[in-house]
């Protein structure tokens, strides 16, 4: 009987606690529309409990916030509008956090953890005191955190005591959450002192492709040191316009020059988890291995049979590429 008595109070404690909780969400988009990781961020934010809002900050972000909307389970939506964001720099958007974080005392802080929220988070968390955990792959409790060490090699679950949790989380680990079935509330926050003379957005080149977006293609093709050059990717162009997959390069073919840094996948590049990932010519290096073993099937065609590639690879093709390459999109029809 005791021991019934002593579940159900821990049961009631645990569920107030998940009450008491509140997390401000960071919206990651370009004011016409939200950058997918917004929506994994929305299914980690769930995972913690309690209330949830989301900052949208731009300069004509209706588009954005009127998507966010239609979230389910979502408190409201703050608004902030000003031309201080224009370019979304931290210097910008790290005072507006800080007072909107005075003003509704969230206890959780969390963002995507791309390039705009890894700029961004640590200098929220210098401001509040409070140590970041980034990279987040997994939520046990609204304090404990499972998070990435090591370049992949390791799994660390940390207990976070700052009272204020700054979170980053990896995309490829939480499910999208659809924005359907809700009608959040908007609501507009003051932008005063978030305009600052320490940087000046001077302009932004976007490159555009036919090709998926390579952070949220269900199919990628990747090549390495082995393509010899940057001509020789064509074969991965190619293969990729049959399978409607997006291009990727290890870090390797990126220092080469045989492609730009926006296709690099690896530690120091983009984090990727399609449903099929094809490695061509590329060998394995574990800086490379923890932006994609994620992938629920991966490929491999390297002609050294000894590539690390193969331990993590679903299928092995022990190959040269110059040959398999070209056989292979010859039969897709």
């Amino acid at each position: 009987m005791f021991s019934n008595c002593s579940r159900q109070l821990t049961s009631q404690f645990s569920n107030h606690l998940k009450r008491l909780q509140s997390t401000l969400i960071i919206a990651e988009h370009d004011n016409k529309g939200l950058n997918p990781i917004t929506q994994n961020a929305l299914t980690a934010a769930k995972k913690i409990g309690g209330e949830i809002s989301v900052l949208v900050a731009g300069t004509k972000c209706g588009p954005a916030a009127e998507a966010l909307a239609k979230a389910n389970g979502l408190s409201k939506i703050l608004i902030a509008e000003s031309d201080a964001f224009n370019g979304f720099t931290a210097e910008s958007l790290t005072p507006l956090i800080i007072s909107t974080q005075k003003q509704f005392n969230y206890t959780h802080i969390i963002a995507g953890a791309s390039a705009f929220g890894k700029a961004l988070l640590p200098r929220v968390a210098a401001k509040l005191d409070v140590s970041p955990v980034s990279d987040v792959i997994g939520i046990k409790s609204p304090d404990t955190f499972v998070r990435s060490i090591y370049a992949g090699n390791a799994i660390q679950t940390m207990k976070a005591n700052d009272p204020i949790k700054i979170i980053s989380v990896r995309g490829t680990s939480f499910e999208a959450d659809k924005l359907e079935g809700g009608s959040a509330k908007t609501e507009t926050v003051p932008t005063d002192g978030c305009a600052t003379d320490m940087t000046v957005f001077v302009g932004q080149q976007l490159s555009k492709s036919d090709r998926p977006e390579l952070t949220s293609a269900k199919v990628v093709v990747s090549g390495g040191r082995g393509l010899k050059s940057g001509d020789n990717f064509k074969l991965l162009y190619d293969l990729a316009d049959k399978l409607n997959a997006a291009v990727g390069a290890s870090r390797a073919a990126v220092d080469a020059g045989f492609v730009p840094n926006d296709l690099q996948v690896g530690q120091t590049g983009k984090i990727v988890a399609p449903d099929l990932y094809i490695a061509v010519g590329i060998s394995g290096a574990i800086q490379h291995l923890a932006g994609m073993k994620d992938s629920k099937t991966i490929v491999a065609i390297n002609k050294d049979p000894e590539a690390p590639i193969f331990q993590v690879a679903d299928y092995g093709l022990v190959a040269d590429l110059f040959k398999a390459v070209p056989e292979l999109t010859s039969k897709l029809s």
